[in-house]
């Protein structure tokens, strides 16, 4: 082991955090929300549930090796920390951000027009309510809607103490659930990463030290160093402090945390966002706009794939625009991602010469999506400077000093890294919908509310001073504005190409195409921390 890894104990994390269930092959949720109405009802619920918490210990290493057929984590607002009679000291020293909730942060989160807390689910509607979250993540719906009989049957033996909260908006927006389902988008019989725009999401989530990843794995995840961009010694894994309590985090220190440190240590903080995508509103805007952007020898369809690969910052399959700025080269990545990942992972005839040259290309092609920066696009004339990606992960260049004086290109961005966990719900085989249900359960956990996500959210995706825009919104999430008679008022610059044809194009106009419907602030403790509140022993004397 690397002398500079972090040495974690994976049984004591909770599940979801140093890895994201996805990995492992789980592409069906429920998200379940309680009121805890007794104090001591409630911790004997908690107490009856940590037998069935999922830890981050491998999962093929748990139960005997033998990987549970769901899993199961909680977290806490702090509203229903209080209600579980946690001290008042222990209480008062949890971090501003966490104790107001995510409803009283909405100017800084942009939470406004149809974002605003008055238009989120019902079961949002009142700040007391929501006490305690609950994720059930299972390979099958079988073996999901049985873990979550056994949650009830728990809810059951607590004689009214503890509610499990409806009001969930599902199907055609008026039919109220008990819970928020989330399921992976599945394209010819299999479960894709996907989202309802049609992006594959999740390519290059955070890796920090102590989950044992291997050096490639840190190509375009990790923080970038001075060296080449797309080779193994140009990345190094994050500090864990900046995802996990009681670790040293990019600052050498240890992050602001509860007391008593046991309360705090091997924990973190959680977002949790209901996002529903406008998908009428994304694709008519794409195709209307695409008619008059790029090269004319261009088809209609790749105008509006190219137009639409510049919002993001990369191509629909998930290729970086600022490794294939074209149309052509997007498509023949696509074509060697799909035949690699068919043969390794799909083709159970294919010989062992087949898998070898697949996992060959396989890993190549993983390292050029992912191993990049944008150190020879600085205008943007590959990749915009507002496109998505570039935002929520400038990877380095946002810096001052290029001179290489201090091997910390990203010091700015390694403070704001987020781990995005979640998955879609709803159903878009509609392509001119905007009304029914389907979005993102977007999830993220951090070290920091305040430093990470709500840094990323307010500085990076509603505001564009950082890259130079002004007070432009990013186009796939920002919150755009409409003027006084109504009609939307957004826009970003796509700076010109012009060695492929492509010149200035301003997009105005934009609407807002994701609208927030709820969520919260929630407390993920340790398995430690989860057997403590349940019995009642948080001391922070």
């Amino acid at each position: 082991m690397n002398i500079n890894e972090a040495i974690l104990d994976l049984h004591d994390i909770q599940g979801n955090i140093v890895y994201g269930y996805g990995r492992w092959g789980y592409p069906l949720s429920r998200y379940l929300f309680f009121k805890i109405k007794d104090k001591q009802q409630g911790m004997e619920f908690v107490k009856g549930l940590v037998p069935l918490v999922t830890s981050s210990a491998p999962l093929d290493k748990q139960n005997d090796g033998i990987p549970p057929l769901a899993t199961t984590n909680l977290a806490f607002t702090y509203a229903g920390l209080r209600e579980l009679g946690l001290p008042d000291e222990s209480m008062r020293s949890f971090p501003e951000d966490f104790r107001m909730g995510m409803k009283a942060r909405k100017d800084i989160l942009g939470d406004d027009g149809p974002s605003d807390p008055e238009n989120w689910d019902p079961i949002w509607q009142n700040n007391y309510d929501v006490h305690m979250f609950l994720s059930i993540n299972a390979t099958s719906e079988g073996d999901l809607i049985q873990r979550f009989d056994q949650v009830l049957a728990l809810v059951n033996r607590t004689e009214n103490g503890v509610e499990l909260l409806d009001g969930h908006r599902d199907g055609d927006g008026k039919t109220l659930s008990k819970y928020q389902s989330g399921n992976a988008i599945v394209i010819d019989g299999k479960p894709t990463a996907n989202e309802h725009f049609h992006y594959v999401d999740g390519i290059t989530n955070p890796v920090f030290k102590g989950q044992g990843r291997n050096q490639a794995d840190t190509v375009g995840a990790g923080k970038p160093t001075r060296a080449s961009a797309n080779t193994e010694d140009g990345w190094q894994p994050l500090e864990t402090g900046e995802f996990v309590l009681g670790h040293k985090d990019e600052s050498a220190e240890y992050p602001k945390a509860p007391i008593p440190r046991l309360l705090s240590y091997n924990g973190s903080f959680m977002v949790y966002r209901k996002l529903h995508q406008n998908v009428g509103k994304f694709t008519s805007y794409l195709k209307e706009k695409s008619e008059h952007f790029g090269d004319d020898k261009l088809s209609d369809d790749e105008k509006q794939e190219t137009l639409k690969a510049k919002f993001a910052g990369r191509w629909s399959n998930g290729a970086p625009l600022a490794s294939y700025p074209d149309y052509a080269s997007a498509i023949k990545f696509g074509e060697q991602w799909q035949s690699a990942t068919d043969t390794l992972f799909y083709q159970s005839d294919a010989t062992s010469e087949q898998k070898k040259q697949a996992r060959l290309i396989y890993q190549d092609l993983k390292s050029k999506r992912s191993g990049f920066n944008y150190a020879n696009d600085t205008q943007g004339a590959r990749c915009p400077l507002g496109a998505h990606t570039r935002r929520t992960n400038p990877r380095g260049s946002l810096e001052f000093d290029t001179d290489g004086a201090f091997d910390t290109p990203g010091a700015m961005v390694n403070r704001r890294r987020i781990l995005r966990r979640g998955l879609p719900y709803g159903d878009s085989t509609d392509r001119t919908d905007n009304e029914r249900e389907h979005g993102t359960i977007f999830m993220v956990i951090n070290a920091s509310i305040e430093r990470q996500f709500e840094f990323v959210q307010q500085q990076w995706i509603n505001y564009g001073n950082d890259f130079k825009l002004s007070n432009e919104k990013d186009v796939l999430l920002g919150n755009h504005d409409i003027t006084q008679d109504g009609a939307p008022n957004g826009r970003t610059l796509i700076n010109a190409n012009k060695s492929l044809g492509q010149p200035t194009f301003m997009c105005s106009g934009i609407p807002r195409f994701v609208e927030t419907r709820g969520g919260d602030y929630f407390f993920i403790p340790s398995l430690t921390a989860l057997r403590m509140i349940a019995e009642g022993i948080i001391d922070p004397t």
